[in-house]
């Protein structure tokens, strides 16, 4: 039997381009003579379809989807996920679900059983869970279907009796098939390796995987689609970042090695650069927007933001806005130049100390016998911020925002003025990692120009001001917030490795108190196994570890 993996770019909603893609690959796997193709979960809707799921129309389009594509399933079977009504009077409306068709009928329907609600995940707000599982006859063999988590959270579940390969495994099967949609994040290329070879191993049957890539807003999904022997041996891993299909004897999987070329496994910053890349150009391709702008200061963050722009949707649809104020440095002016004819993108300065010192006498009266402190630096942001606001509103640009996952965490960024934005591009991205970026993007030449990368990181919103003013350095702060972010340790847990505790307590309450900041910023490109959005759901008013 050979089995096709179509490892897809999906779009939520958009049933006429999915249904189409679904068929164009569907033809194209059996010219390469499939007898079975497999698509990802939720492929006919795009995932994660969230609200969608709760109009009855949305879910009758997914079937008059599902219907057009079967049409097409001659001479060839496929897989494919789509959520489906509940018929019994009890428990939620919908099932995560997919289908089994062949000869133009849907002969089997698999339900998912295992319904994450951990971080981005929220299925249990939408489905019911599946409670009998059956596998799939085709051509002589048994297929035991399971959709994504089904295959993952294994044993530990308290929802449910057993998982459903403990009870597929039952019938004897001769190949296990996984559809998923496993959002990216740069260490979960490993887990998922070893969590699928695990399998392999205890259920001693070979493992096809299928993932789909493209980014949902925030979420991005890698591909990297998988196919393991029954010893759990990995013998194929499909493109990353990539739309994909691959055909796949199961008998030269079980018994030919080395048979399927592998790709080149990469680096963290790698898979960070081109998630990025990614997520930018889906935000804009599925949105219908073509170019972009953003500020462009001299400093680190907004070049490795204008760099990944101008690789993402060309540097002919790229506006970066140099706005100096009286507390700009004139190499920071430079640097900025610098980069925009390095990459070419289009490029304004539009200095912004008239209005300034137009604020500042508006509000002397206001201010009478008052020093000059934090809002007068917030204004000259929020006056980019309008500047900015302005380019877009005029002339159609989205305005990506710039600010990176440190300034994030411990609220160092100004509201309505450098935390503004339609997508927020950098935001889970560490303002170390920011560097290690910046210097792979410069690896075949100098784009970011070095004394970027080299000078010490300030916003200039006063005289010689420098970030490490007000923040601990980089990196020992992005040390402590990794502790705190994504591996969820509390003030106690970290003090105990060795870290100051006046130092871990102050950082700790300044990620705390920056909730409400958090609540008003755009969405954050996922990259981490931790984001900020949807995926960390804090309060703004809790006391915890502050």
């Amino acid at each position: 039997m050979k089995i096709a993996l179509a490892q897809l770019n999906y779009h939520i909603g958009n049933f006429e381009a999915n249904t189409k893609k679904i068929i164009e690959h569907i033809t194209l796997a059996k010219a390469k003579g499939a007898d079975l193709v497999v698509f990802a979960e939720l492929a006919i809707c795009g995932y994660p379809p969230r609200d969608f799921l709760e109009f009855d129309e949305f879910i009758s389009l997914c079937d008059d989807a599902a219907k057009e594509i079967a049409k097409h399933c001659q001479n060839i079977a496929c897989i494919v996920g789509l959520p489906i009504k509940n018929d019994v009077l009890q428990g939620k409306d919908l099932f995560n679900a997919a289908y089994f068709i062949e000869d133009g009928k849907v002969k089997t329907v698999t339900k998912k059983a295992l319904l994450p609600t951990y971080d981005v995940f929220d299925e249990y707000r939408y489905f019911e869970p599946a409670t009998a599982f059956q596998c799939i006859d085709f051509k002589g063999k048994k297929i035991a279907l399971t959709i994504c988590e089904d295959l993952w959270n294994i044993n530990d579940n308290p929802l449910y009796v057993s998982n459903p390969m403990d009870e597929l495994i039952k019938e004897q099967p001769d190949v296990m098939i996984n559809i998923a949609a496993s959002p990216f994040s740069y260490t979960h290329d490993d887990e998922r390796i070893k969590v699928l070879s695990d399998n392999a191993k205890k259920y001693h049957l070979p493992v096809f995987y299928v993932n789909q890539i493209g980014a949902q807003t925030e979420i991005i999904f890698d591909g990297g689609s998988l196919v393991f022997d029954a010893e759990g041996a990995m013998k194929a891993e499909m493109k990353y970042f990539e739309e994909d299909l691959q055909v796949f004897d199961l008998d030269e999987v079980e018994n030919v090695r080395n048979k399927y070329p592998q790709p080149e496994r990469l680096t963290d910053i790698e898979q960070i650069h081109d998630a990025l890349i990614l997520g930018i150009q889906d935000y804009f391709r599925k949105s219908g927007f073509s170019k972009a702008v953003l500020g462009l200061s001299g400093g680190i963050d907004s070049a490795v933001v204008c760099a990944l722009a101008c690789r993402a949707l060309g540097a002919e649809n790229v506006m970066a806005v140099l706005m100096p104020s009286k507390f700009s440095s004139d190499h920071s002016v430079q640097d900025a130049l610098d980069l925009a004819n390095n990459i070419g993108c289009m490029h304004e300065i539009i200095p912004i100390k008239e209005a300034a010192e137009a604020f500042d006498g508006m509000l002397a009266p206001a201010f009478k016998g008052l020093p000059f402190n934090l809002a007068e630096e917030n204004i000259q942001a929020r006056i980019r911020g309008t500047v900015v606001m302005a380019m877009s509103n005029k002339f159609g640009y989205i305005l990506l925002n710039t600010s990176n996952k440190s300034e994030c965490a411990v609220g160092y960024g100004t509201l309505y003025g450098d935390m503004c934005g339609a997508i927020g591009v950098i935001g889970d991205v560490y303002k170390t990692q920011v560097f290690e970026l910046a210097k792979y993007i410069n690896k075949e030449r100098e784009i970011i120009p070095i004394n970027t990368i080299v000078k010490p990181p300030s916003a200039e919103l006063r005289p010689d001001q420098k970030d490490s003013d007000s923040l601990p350095e980089y990196d020992i702060l992005d040390k402590i917030l990794y502790q705190h972010i994504e591996l969820k340790q509390g003030s106690t847990s970290i003090i105990a490795q060795g870290y100051d505790e006046v130092l871990v307590k102050r950082i700790l309450r300044m990620v705390n108190i920056a909730e409400f900041k958090r609540y008003q910023t755009p969405p954050i490109l996922r990259v981490s196994p931790k984001a900020f959005g949807m995926g960390r759901r804090m309060p703004i008013v809790g006391k915890y570890m502050i």
